[in-house]
Formats: C-alpha cells, structure tokens, sequence
C-alpha cells in the first residue's frame, strides 16, 4: 500500500508539471509511440508451456538441476517454442540458456536460485566492464532470442552471499581486488536480442550485475522488484553489502523502456556503459546507448538513480522523469573518465521527489582507469545539453560538479527546481552556457546571485 501510494504522488506531481514537447527527445525529435506501451505480456499468447516439473525437474530444494531443466528448455525450442514455467517451490540451478522461441515464467511462489558453485556457471566470450572477455556466464542467458520474455509474479535469486563474501575477503587482502580479481555470474544476461519484456519478476541477491543488456533494441522492464542487501552481510568488515549488484546495465542498445521498478542494490540503479580505454570508439564491439527512458520508478538506497559510466562513450537521448528516491546517493551521475572519450548529450531530468545525497554529480573517474598518451587525437570528453526540471527533494549536495581540463560542461538549464541543500554549493560559472529559470535552492532564488 505504501508503494502504490508513492507511485501516485509521483504521477500526480508528473501530471501537474507535464510540459510542451514531452513527446519529444531531448534532442527534439519525436519519441516513438512504442514509449506509451507499457501493456503486460500474456503468457496464453506464447505458445505452449512447459511446466518443468512435467519433464523430469524435481521438487527438492537441495539438488542442483541445471541439466534437467536445461533439457526443459531445449526441448520447448526443438517443437517450435514455448514457455518454460517454473512451478511454486525453489528449484537450484547454475547457467541455463534460453534458445529462439523460448520464454521463462515464474508463478507466485516460485523461486529459480542460483547455485552458490562456481563451477555451475561456463565461462565464455561475453562483456564485462566495457569490455569483450571471458568470463562467467549468467543464471539466465538469452543470446539472439528475438521476442524474449521473463514474466510472472515469481523470483529470480542469484543466492549472492558465498561470492560477495568471496569479494570483500580479497579486497581485504588487496585493495586494488576488482571484479576480474573475484569473478562471480550475474543473475540476467540478454544480448543480440530484440523486442524483449521483463515484467512483475523478483530479481534479487545477484551476485554481480543483476541484469546486463548487450547490443539489444527494444527492450521493456515492466513492474520488476530489483534488490540486493546494501549493507550488514556477514564478511570480514561490518556493514558491507552485495558488490557491483548494478539493477540494470544498458549496454550498446537502443530504446529501452524502464517502467514502474523498485530498485535498491549496493550500487547503481540504471547504468549506461557501451566501452572504455583510449581507443573505445574505434572498437567494433563498443558503442552508443541511445533512447532510452526511465519513468515511474522507486529508488531504495543506490549509489546513482542513473548513471552514465563509467564504461562509456556515447549516450545520446535520455530521459529520467516521474521517479521518487527515497534514499539515493546520487540522482544523475556523470563519470568522466580521463582515459577514455566521452560524449553525454542530450539529457532530461524531470519530475523527481524525495532525499538524495548528491543530486547532479560530474567529476574525474578514476578509479582502475589506465592512463594513455598513445593517441594525439584523443577528444576532449563532454556532458552537454541537459535539462533538469521539476524537482522538490532534500539534498546533501544538490550540486556536486567539479572542474576538469579533461572535459567540458556546457548547455544546462536548470527550471523550476526547489531543493534543501546541505552543502549550497552552487556554482553556476562551471558551466559553459547555463540557463536558470526558477531554482530556488533552501528558498533562495538562485537566478538573483548569477
């Protein structure tokens, strides 16, 4: 009840505020009407279902059954396609691989749990961190399955604990320890992939990344819970949570819609990547993440409501709007990576209540960055074209941007904004070409101190 009447304040405020040319890109150019579908998959329209437990998947919550309902899975695509459903109860599982025609369904009360094994989980040429490697598959693999559904009112738990505590125990023996140093499988891996919906699922506990997008269009979440603990997991040092549990990461694709989610993980929420090192936009395998809007969403703690890198160098037409933020670090983080280009353009902010630490981020990333003179040509980094409008929040620090000769701000308007703002920050000669109309920071009108 509590969030449902959140999701209402948040659409009534959107109502209020709703401004000419929200049919429109930042850009300017017409947003397509497959934005406004938001309508539910129905599972009677895909085909036949393939309830696991008919094929030889046990109801015994303490075996591993990968190669049951692999088998499952195999066998719905062999005659055509179909669903696979996953009855109440808890079934465990490493890696499975959804084929052509193939859909997962979870019912109410149905929990597919991933192993705790390593070795349950092939490695194979997949991306990581901006970059094409080996490493661990995920629980749920989708790779050229054009029309891909995950549907239901069930779980997806990725049984994190034994590899997040895996991580801290190394990063406590080496600082510098990154996720290439403490390998683990995210929970969701969908690639190469077109016309994809995830609804009402529980993604919980991933060990790593919870979903990943790689070079997919057309992709929708609709109504999913996505969490991992943010703190007080049994490790080495007190108060620790899931590491790198990032709720969604969108890279290299085009039109995603993110629609009505609760997210609280032990990192960011909705993560733009696409490639990084000096020579990131010349690689094939990289490339721009464009169109994409989050809309109508609930943030618990994250490090960043949306986030854009710090794997990245091109994200054009983005939309975050009608989302409340209960306990966020950050609302929109830029991280400007000095050893690789960047280009984040074209921008929208809109429509945001609730606490945050820090409301707009830009600084140098520089963390595991490799530092690389090697090319003369290298473009000078920019965050260029945003708007940010229509926000009612408390702020730690509404802005939080700091100076660089490694890349430019320019072109943000900031319109109809009123914050408490701990720091009080404000510094509006960071910004090359700035627009301020009505930002009232704790009741000061900032437009008077230009």
């Amino acid at each position: 009840m509590k969030r449902f009447i959140i999701f209402t304040l948040v659409a009534l405020f959107a109502t209020i505020t709703m401004k000419a040319g929200d049919g429109l890109w930042p850009d300017g150019t017409p947003i397509s009407s497959w934005f406004d579908n938001t309508t539910k998959v129905d599972v009677e329209t895909l085909g036949k279902k393939y309830v696991v437990t008919d094929y030889g998947v046990t109801k015994d919550s303490t075996i591993i059954q990968t190669v049951a309902i692999q088998a499952v899975i195999d066998k719905a695509a062999a005659e055509g396609g179909g669903v696979v459903v996953i009855p109440r109860g808890t079934f465990l599982s490493g890696a499975l691989f959804f084929k052509s025609g193939t859909h997962l369904h979870l019912t109410k009360g149905a929990t597919l749990k991933g192993s705790e094994n390593i070795i349950d989980y092939p490695i194979a040429e997949t991306r990581i961190e901006g970059q094409t490697c080996k490493y661990f598959t995920a629980l749920i693999n989708a790779d050229r399955v054009n029309g891909f559904t995950i549907t239901g009112n069930g779980t997806i738990d990725g049984n994190g604990l034994t590899y997040w505590q895996e991580f801290w125990i190394r990063r406590k023996w080496n600082p510098e320890c990154t996720n290439k140093d403490a390998q683990r499988p995210r929970l969701v891996y969908i690639s190469n992939s077109n016309d994809v919906t995830v609804q009402d699922v529980h993604l919980i506990n991933s060990p790593f990344w919870t979903n990943h997008l790689y070079r997919c269009d057309r992709v929708r979440y609709i109504d999913c819970y996505i969490f991992a603990p943010t703190e007080n997991i049994y490790t080495p040092e007190p108060k620790r949570g899931a590491p790198s549990s990032d709720a969604i990461d969108i890279d290299v694709c085009n039109d995603v819609l993110i629609h009505g989610c609760y997210m609280h993980v032990n990192d960011d929420a909705v993560v733009l990547k696409g490639g990084k090192g000096t020579w990131a936009d010349k690689a094939e395998e990289n490339g721009s993440n464009t169109n994409i809007i989050v809309q109508h969403c609930t943030y618990g703690k994250v490090h960043g409501c949306i986030t854009f890198g710090s794997e990245s160098i091109h994200d054009r037409n983005i939309i975050l709007r009608n989302c409340h933020a209960k306990a966020a670090n950050r609302v929109l983080w830029f991280k400007m990576r000095p050893d690789t280009p960047q280009l984040y353009e074209y921008v929208r902010i809109e429509n945001i209540t609730g606490e945050c630490g820090s409301f707009l981020v830009i600084k140098p990333w520089t963390q595991f960055f490799q530092p690389d003179d090697s090319r003369p040509d290298m473009p000078v980094s920019q965050s260029a074209c945003v708007t940010i409008r229509d926000i009612k929040m408390n702020c730690k620090n509404f802005f939080d941007v700091s100076r660089s000769d490694k890349y430019v701000i320019r072109s943000f308007s900031f319109e109809n904004i009123d914050v408490a703002d701990q720091a009080n920050a404000f510094d509006p000669t960071i910004i090359e070409n700035i627009n301020i109309k009505n930002l009232k920071i704790n009741g000061k009108n900032m437009e008077m101190v230009r």
